[in-house]
């Protein structure tokens, strides 16, 4: 049931007259509603320049603005009413959230901010505090007209003053005071007669509170106004803040007779005043300063703050001729952990992460969160470049330990670029750009480490953004080639799978292999668009030649981290398969140990889904990963790929083959498939066959080849792959 609408009264029995000013049609309309609906007297403006034009016709108790107005915005309005209705109250409604806008909102006489959206009933709760507060303000600014008539019109206003009323001698000791201080500050006003003002002034304000009355400009016209802190007793909060006005007493024209409710009776009184408590917009302000300048997740400083201090400390740096440093922090592995778990999880952790990190740094040094999950630290001072190394040790030993996030335990790490001032840049800029491109360095070289900006890193970074043009450029003109290289069974000499490996054929720089451009690919983010053309191919010349008689034929693809994790990942997969009609069972993808162990259930999940199609699971480079084997019990893995590394071990008499003997015993007991990877001499060879590993690869059968030397070793000529096509 709708509530009954009845008229807000002001003052005088009249009814609040409202200006409402927005260029927004829906908004304004539902706005002006809203203040309907409550009895509210509400005139409605389609912009500032109508709302100017309504103020210099009407009459307004209120106005509620928005600050971005084409034309005329809500500062110019506000100046409009401050000098046509200047006892007209200002609310502003607004999207502007920056505190610029707001603070400069708050000093042009705005009694309060309500940020778009906002909720009904906080605007309406807010529309009535205001209303009330002018009402009362009013009527105590017209009672005061009458206080030189009426003595008893006079104890009612001061002691049903909002604020504290005081009246001090010229040495500056209170002679009267109000009850309202009771209420404030927690003091009775008799205790407070004789002593001076300064006894309750927070001692950060004792100078400046107690010179504010020694001015020779304090008249009863021109008042002095100061905001100062004063002390609580008791429970109380420590100290609040209030904007105090003092006035000048004319000793010619004040009685110095009658009591008064209150502490004394004003008699040597050459001071009088009001204390106004702004604690919550002093509190307020703070928080939309801290809002500016802080991350609120970690409560970091930000970007802003941080390159504000960096400036600063620049120029203490040339001024005293010091060093300094900064660092620019990545964490490693963040990406999977906050699209897996979800991003409250990644939320957790970057709190978790940034109270590691701050446990690590010096007083005066200066953390923030320069966006996402990376971070900037600020080391002032510094002797040299190992001060900056021994910090960067402790940072990334700190990220080592795992995160518990509720029941999962997840591993972090963080990749830090450094630069020095001045060697690696003199301004703020410079340190910051350089400390980033030496992260990316590290991010290349492998994660989770250190390394120092050098002038070589920027020739560098300019080939890698060019590299980066022509691999865009590769994949518009089909510069990528696919080529094989065979998987054969070491007793047969026979050919049972081939593993597809892309090369870029570059216009200038020839043939490309992967070490040189995946990297950057997966960097870019170009690594799924440059896997499906891969892919594709593969799947149109390995479906022919099994199409072509060899239907056992098998094809072995290495995917990377970043398309494993990607949430469609076998969504994806699978479609290629089915536009292509490739035989899912005659499909083996290769993964490392370490992209299953990043997320270990997640990966496994999606493993079991392939490996429900008839898709064939292998590990890649087994052996040099995640050093536990409980996952193989865990996952449906088919293959065991042995690392070349461990081949290039196997000598006659040699410890190295050990590892090699181990991984092909636990293969065969876990009755996993085995291949060997990097077989290159009749030595090694032998000695996997004596081991009873079948399947190798490798040199010792030759590279990997285009695929029209494939089909002359399997066997297949042109016109009968074209036939079967």
């Amino acid at each position: 049931m709708a509530p009954e609408l009845t008229d807000q009264p002001f003052r005088d029995g009249l009814t609040a007259r409202i200006l409402v000013a927005d260029d927004e049609p829906r908004l304004l309309y539902t706005l002006a509603s809203l203040l309907r609906s409550r009895g509210y007297k509400v005139s409605e403006a389609h912009g500032g320049r109508q709302a100017c034009e309504l103020i210099d016709r009407q009459g307004f108790d209120l106005a509620l603005l928005d600050l971005r107005m084409p034309e005329v915005n809500g500062f110019d309005v506000m100046a409009h009413l401050a000098n046509g209705q200047p006892e007209c109250g200002v609310i502003v409604i607004s999207g502007e959230s920056s505190f610029s806008s707001v603070s400069r909102a708050l000093r042009r006489g705005a009694l309060d901010y309500i940020r778009k959206p906002f909720d009904p009933e906080e605007l309406l709760a807010t529309v009535e505090s205001v209303i009330g507060k002018k009402s009362l303000l009013k009527a105590h600014e017209h009672i005061q007209l009458r206080l030189e008539k009426s003595e008893a019109l006079h104890r009612y206003i001061v002691n049903s003053s909002p604020d504290i009323v005081f009246m001090l001698d010229q040495k500056g000791h209170f002679c009267f005071v109000n009850s309202k201080v009771e209420s404030l500050l927690g003091y009775q006003p008799s205790e407070l007669c004789g002593q001076h003002f300064r006894h309750i002034l927070d001692d950060r304000d004792v100078a400046r509170g107690t010179m504010a009355l020694k001015g020779p400009n304090i008249t009863a016209d021109t008042p002095r106004t100061l905001e100062v802190r004063l002390k609580t007793r008791g429970s109380r909060r420590a100290t609040r803040h209030f904007e105090i006005t003092a006035f000048a007493i004319d000793p010619q024209t004040w009685p110095h007779s009658g009591a008064t409710q209150g502490g004394g009776n004003g008699n040597g009184a050459r001071y009088y005043g009001t204390a106004r408590d702004v604690t919550e917009r002093k509190e307020a302000e703070a928080f939309i300063n801290f809002q500016a300048y802080h991350d609120l997740l970690t409560r970091l400083p930000n970007r802003a703050l941080f390159k504000d201090r960096l400036e600063l400390a620049i120029t203490h740096a040339k001024r005293g001729g010091q060093k300094l440093a900064v660092m620019f922090l990545d964490l490693d592995r963040f990406k999977v952990i906050n699209d897996t778990l979800g991003h409250a999880m990644g939320d957790r952790l970057l709190q978790a992460v940034t109270h590691r990190l701050e446990k690590c740094l010096r007083k005066g040094d200066t953390l923030s969160r320069f966006g996402g999950d990376e971070f900037t630290l600020l080391l002032p001072s510094i002797h040299n470049h190992e001060d900056a190394r021994q910090i960067a040790k402790k940072l990334i030993d700190a990220l080592r330990a795992p995160f518990q996030l509720g029941d999962h335990e997840v591993f972090v790490g963080v990749s830090i670029g450094i630069s020095i001032f001045p060697e690696a840049g003199e301004t703020m800029d410079q340190l910051i750009q350089n400390a980033d491109i030496a992260m990316y360095h590290v991010k290349a070289k492998g994660k989770d480490s250190y390394r120092f900006y050098s002038e070589s890193m920027s020739i560098d970074t300019a080939n890698r953004l060019n590299l980066e043009r022509d691999l865009r450029q590769a994949l518009e003109c089909d510069e990528l080639r696919v080529f094989y290289q065979p998987q054969m069974c070491s007793t047969s000499n026979r050919v049972v799978g081939l593993e597809a490996l892309v090369r870029w054929q570059h216009p200038e720089r020839g043939l490309l292999y992967p070490r040189d451009f995946l990297p950057l690919a997966e960097e870019t983010k170009l690594i799924g668009q440059l896997s499906e053309r891969v892919l594709d191919q593969a799947f149109q010349d390995v479906g022919q030649w099994i199409r072509s008689g060899r239907p056992d034929l098998r094809l072995a693809v290495n995917l990377s981290p970043i398309q494993v994790e990607h949430s469609r990942f076998v969504e994806t997969l699978m479609q290629q398969v089915e536009t292509h009609n490739f035989p899912a069972g005659n499909l083996e993808i290769e993964i490392t140990e370490n992209v299953i162990m990043n997320d270990l259930e997640q990966i496994s999940q999606k493993l079991r889904e392939l490996a429900s199609f008839g898709v064939r699971i292998a590990i890649d480079d087994f052996g040099t990963g995640y050093s536990s084997l409980n996952y193989l019990h865990r996952l449906p893995i088919h293959t065991l790929k042995v690392d070349q590394s461990f081949i290039k071990a196997i000598r006659s008499g040699d410890d190295g083959a050990c590892i090699v003997n181990a991984i092909v015993a636990m293969a065969h007991g876990l009755k996993l498939d085995i291949i060997a990877e990097g077989v290159e001499t009749d030595e090694q060879l032998e000695y996997l066959r004596s081991l009873g590993c079948h399947q190798v690869q490798g040199f010792f059968y030759g590279p990997a080849r285009p695929a029209t030397e494939i089909s002359k070793i399997l066997g297949i000529t042109k016109a009968r792959a074209d036939s079967l096509g």
